[in-house]
C-alpha cells in the first residue's frame, strides 16, 4: 500500500501531456476561455505602440520647465491640442506646449507631461507652477513589452487578463491543446439510474453524474459509458472500448477485494501495467491505478465519498498535467486554523470535508455537520475544503492549525 505522496508520485510521473501537433487546435479567440495555449505568443508590436501620456495635461520639452515653481511659473505657448487616437501634426519647440490627453500619442519634441492640476490655462497660455521629473507621465515605446520577444508562454492557463493580451496583440484566433477525453462508468449489480425504479437493496449511481461535472469543471470531454454489471463478459468489453476511445478511464466500484470485483483481473487481460492497488488514506483506500500505451486507468472506490476524494486528490492533477498545463496541477492547500475538533486513528492520511469560513481576515476550517462515512454523500453538498490529517495525527483540537485541500 503506498503513501499519497508516492502515489501521485507515481501517477504523475507516468502522465505525459498532450504535446504532439495532432493534439493542437486553433479556437476563436472568445472560445478560448481556460483552454491550455499550445505554443509560445510572439507579437510584431511593441506595448505601448508608441511614447504616449500617462496623464491628462500638457505635453513639454523638460529643458523649459524645470526651473517653474509656484512663485514664479513657466508661461508657454499653447501650440496644439491632442486627443487619443490622433497622430500629432506638430513639433514642440522650445517655449511651446501642446494639450494631451491621456493616452494620446507625444508629438514629436516633447519629452515630458506636467498633469493638468499643476497649470493654468489662459486661451493660447498656460502657466507651469511646479516642476516636473524629467520624462513624467510619459509611457515609452516598448517599456512594456518588445516586439520579437515572448509574450505569453506555452502551456498556460487562458483566462481574462491572458485574452485581453492577446486582444490586444491582435490575435483572432490561438492554438490550444485539444481538451483531453475522459471516459465515466459505474460498475456493480446493485446500481440504478435516478429515473429507475429503486428497489429493495438497490442504490441511485451517484458516482457517474459527480465525476462526469468534475472533469467537465476541469476542462475535459466527458465520454459517459453508464452501468456496467458485474459480468466479466461485459466489463472487458467496456474497459476495451473506454481505453480505445479516452486519455483516461475512471470506473467507481469493483476494485475492492470482493467476490463480484472483476476488474483488475480484466485490466491485466488486457496487457495493463498496474501500478498500485491501495493508498494509505481514509476515504479512498481501495485506488487502482494502471496505464496503457495511450490511455491512464483509474480504479475508484464505489463510495460516493471516497470517489471523490479520490478524483480531486488524484484525477484533478492528472488532467491538468495531461491537458498541457506546465505547472500548478498539484490541488491548492492551505494552513489555516481548525474550528472544529478533527479525529482520525492515525493510521491512514485522512481527509475530512467541510467548509472554509474567512473570519475576521483569517480562514477557518468548519468541519461539516454529520457523520463522516466515506458512503455519506449526503454532508458533502455545500462543502468547499478537505482538511487533511497525517499519518500519525489522530487529533486538531479547535484553535489548532492544519492543511487543508480547496475544491
Amino acid at each position: 500500500m503506498l503513501s499519497v505522496r508516492d502515489a501521485e508520485a507515481t501517477i504523475l510521473n507516468a502522465v505525459q501531456p498532450l504535446d504532439n501537433q495532432r493534439d493542437i487546435e486553433f479556437v476563436d479567440l472568445l472560445m478560448a476561455n481556460n483552454r491550455i495555449l499550445a505554443t509560445p505568443i510572439i507579437s510584431a508590436l511593441d506595448f505601448p505602440h508608441w511614447d504616449n501620456s500617462a496623464m491628462d495635461g500638457y505635453a513639454v520639452r523638460y529643458a523649459d520647465v524645470q526651473q517653474a515653481r509656484a512663485e514664479k511659473p513657466i508661461i508657454l505657448e499653447v501650440v496644439a491640442e491632442i486627443p487619443a487616437g490622433y497622430k500629432p501634426q506638430v513639433t514642440i519647440n522650445s517655449g511651446q506646449a501642446a494639450r494631451i490627453f491621456t493616452g494620446a500619442v507625444m508629438p514629436a519634441g516633447a519629452d515630458t507631461v506636467i498633469m493638468q492640476e499643476k497649470t493654468h490655462r489662459q486661451e493660447n497660455r498656460v502657466s507651469i507652477f511646479a516642476a516636473p521629473q524629467p520624462q513624467e507621465f510619459v509611457r515609452h515605446k516598448g517599456d512594456f513589452y518588445k516586439a520579437g520577444s515572448e509574450l505569453l508562454p506555452a502551456g498556460i492557463s487562458l483566462t481574462a487578463s491572458e485574452i485581453a493580451v492577446l486582444a490586444a496583440a491582435q490575435r483572432d484566433q490561438v492554438s490550444v491543446f485539444r481538451r483531453p477525453r475522459v471516459a465515466i462508468f459505474s460498475s456493480g449489480n446493485e446500481l440504478v439510474m435516478p429515473e429507475e425504479p429503486l428497489q429493495s437493496g438497490q442504490i441511485v449511481d451517484s458516482n457517474q453524474f459527480a465525476l462526469a461535472t468534475l472533469v467537465r469543471e476541469l476542462g475535459a470531454e466527458v465520454l459517459l459509458l453508464g452501468i456496467v454489471k458485474d459480468d466479466p463478459t461485459a466489463l472487458k468489453e467496456i474497459i476495451e472500448y473506454a481505453i480505445a476511445n479516452s486519455d483516461i478511464v475512471l470506473s467507481s466500484g469493483g476494485v475492492s477485494v470482493g467476490d463480484y470485483d472483476y476488474i483488475e483481473k480484466i485490466l491485466e487481460s488486457l496487457g495493463a501495467k498496474i501500478h498500485f492497488r491501495a493508498v494509505q488514506m481514509r476515504p479512498g483506500k481501495p485506488l487502482t491505478f494502471a496505464t496503457f500505451p495511450n490511455s491512464l486507468y483509474f480504479g475508484l472506490p464505489g463510495n460516493p465519498v471516497a470517489a471523490l476524494v479520490t478524483c480531486w486528490r488524484f484525477v484533478q492533477p492528472t488532467i491538468k498535467k495531461l491537458a498541457g498545463l506546465a505547472k500548478g496541477w498539484e490541488g491548492k492547500s492551505l494552513k489555516v486554523r481548525s474550528h472544529s475538533e478533527l479525529q482520525s486513528h492515525g493510521k491512514m492520511e485522512t481527509y475530512i470535508w467541510g467548509k472554509l469560513h474567512l473570519v475576521n481576515g483569517v480562514y477557518q476550517f468548519h468541519k461539516a455537520q454529520g457523520n463522516d462515512s466515506s458512503g455519506n454523500l449526503i454532508n458533502l453538498a455545500q462543502t468547499n475544503a478537505l482538511a487533511i490529517l497525517p499519518v500519525g495525527k489522530s487529533l486538531v483540537s479547535a484553535g489548532e492549525e492544519v492543511f487543508v485541500l480547496q475544491l
